[in-house]
């Protein structure tokens, strides 16, 4: 923690990006008791996306959890539409990563950055449901 009482997230950024860029470039991962380097590159590569989602929510709200609750956001419904685009954006990546770099990658990485992909649409559109339709007089 810091001295006003905000949670540290430039080391755990650090360590994020470290472990994704092992995972997606250098490969460096051992082959553990399952006998496969690719299983350990994906279980770090995951590690390594854990750690940069705890980092971004400790940096955007300024306090320790996991769960963005919309009272939390100072501009939802603008967070929510440009979190929509990044989930559109990367989910474009998560095909690019499935097909044209399938055979640089691990093989369910396409599959896993699509997952994520979704899960944010999922958030933005709750989000955006929330503060429009659904919003409770």
């Amino acid at each position: 923690m810091t001295q006003d009482g905000e949670p540290e997230w430039r080391v755990m950024a650090a360590i994020s990006s470290l472990l994704i860029l092992n995972a997606l470039f250098i490969g460096f991962a051992p082959s553990g008791p399952w006998d496969d380097k690719s299983f350990s590159r994906g279980i770090i590569g995951l590690v390594g996306a854990s750690m940069g989602y705890v980092a971004w929510y400790r940096a955007t709200f300024r306090r320790s959890g996991l769960i963005p609750w919309l009272d939390l956001w100072e501009e939802p419904r603008r967070a929510a539409k440009i979190e929509l685009g990044a989930a559109i954006l990367l989910l474009a990546c998560s095909w690019v990563a499935g097909n044209q770099l399938q055979p640089h990658l691990p093989d369910p990485t396409g599959l896993l950055i699509s997952l994520v992909a979704m899960l944010m649409i999922l958030q933005s559109l709750y989000v955006l449901l929330s503060l429009g339709p659904l919003k409770e007089n």
